[in-house]
């Protein structure tokens, strides 16, 4: 039988440019995490890098040069690395620099930007989004450290989300969603050769009147947990937990008030591990808005997992 659970509120942003989309919650030791506002409103150009800190509370925004698709710590402590536009970079909160080392992505194309990604060992992988969320156009991309190079994965995505690695009988997966397809796959891949092989659908949300946004994989690389971008009027939205083997939901944790989930992560406090859902205010008009009073909310939930797993910095000596 699915598990329900309800999940609370734990920050709203007092600013509604943090609001309009927050995504990509990510642990950064015990009782901290970062997260990005990807856009700071429906016609901003910029975003910015988070960084919360449960125990006091606080939530320190750093303003990005453009719009950031994701952000993860790096292993020095104190620096960034990122997805902004479409280029990749380091940035240093403390003295406010940002440090392309990648530029120019999908430049066959236009009206793309850098959308999810990972760290894996010392790659980045990673997709963009078709700012019109209309055209498989947008580019599914490996940065691959051993020899500091971009290579294309696919061409034909329209909104690259939910990035996941899993490692099955010594053969490394890549879970992967372009989410107006409604579904999340996997994909064989080889960091060397740079190659995917052919997807194999893991989760199919094809009836679903939400679309799958952010995901990860739970610490025993079983279950994917994905958010659902549920654009309807609802009471209240989804994260869901599938067993990836037979495609049984599992577990659905609720965030009332909310209906637009969009991405989750385990994040240790307090001694135990708890699950943040991001949610945002993004197409909401305000009479939306007046139905939805949490969008734009992060939420917290109580998990029975006890690790969260692996959750890799980016190594700066791969660059």
């Amino acid at each position: 039988m699915t598990q329900r659970i309800t999940a609370t509120p734990f920050y709203r942003p007092s600013d509604a440019a943090l609001r309009f989309l927050p995504e990509g919650p990510y642990p950064n030791g015990p009782s901290k995490m970062s997260w990005v506002a990807i856009q700071h409103g429906a016609d901003a150009t910029q975003g910015s890098l988070n960084v919360f800190d449960f125990e006091s509370g606080n939530n320190r925004s750093h303003v990005l040069p453009g719009r950031p698709g994701f952000a993860f710590p790096c292993d020095d402590g104190h620096s960034f690395v990122a997805g902004c536009e479409r280029t990749l970079g380091i940035f240093h909160p403390s003295e406010m620099t940002w440090s392309p080392f990648c530029e120019n992505i999908d430049e066959a194309v236009e009206g793309t930007v850098i959308n999810d990604g990972l760290v894996w060992e010392n790659n980045l992988i990673f997709g963009t989004k078709d700012l019109e969320f209309k055209t498989p156009k947008a580019g599914l991309y490996l940065w691959r450290g051993s020899d500091r190079s971009l290579i294309q994965l696919r061409n034909d995505q329209v909104c690259s989300n939910g990035k996941a690695i899993v490692e099955v009988d010594g053969k490394t997966f890549l879970i992967d969603i372009d989410s107006p397809t409604r579904k999340i796959v996997r994909y064989p891949i080889d960091i060397a050769a740079g190659t995917l092989g052919d997807a194999e659908v893991v989760v199919d949300l094809t009836a679903d009147p939400g679309v799958p946004d952010g995901a990860i994989v739970t610490p025993d690389g079983r279950s994917v947990i994905v958010s659902i971008y549920n654009p309807n009027p609802a009471p209240h939205g989804e994260t869901r937990q599938y067993d990836m083997k037979t495609g049984e939901l599992v577990t659905v944790w609720e965030t009332p008030g909310s209906p637009q989930n969009t991405c989750p992560n385990l994040i240790e406090h307090d001694g135990k591990v708890h699950l943040v859902i991001t949610t945002a205010v993004e197409h909401m008009p305000e009479d939306r808005q007046a139905d939805a009073p949490q969008a734009g909310s992060l939420f917290i939930a109580p998990t029975e997992f006890e690790s969260v797993g692996n959750n890799p910095r980016f190594p700066l000596g791969s660059l």
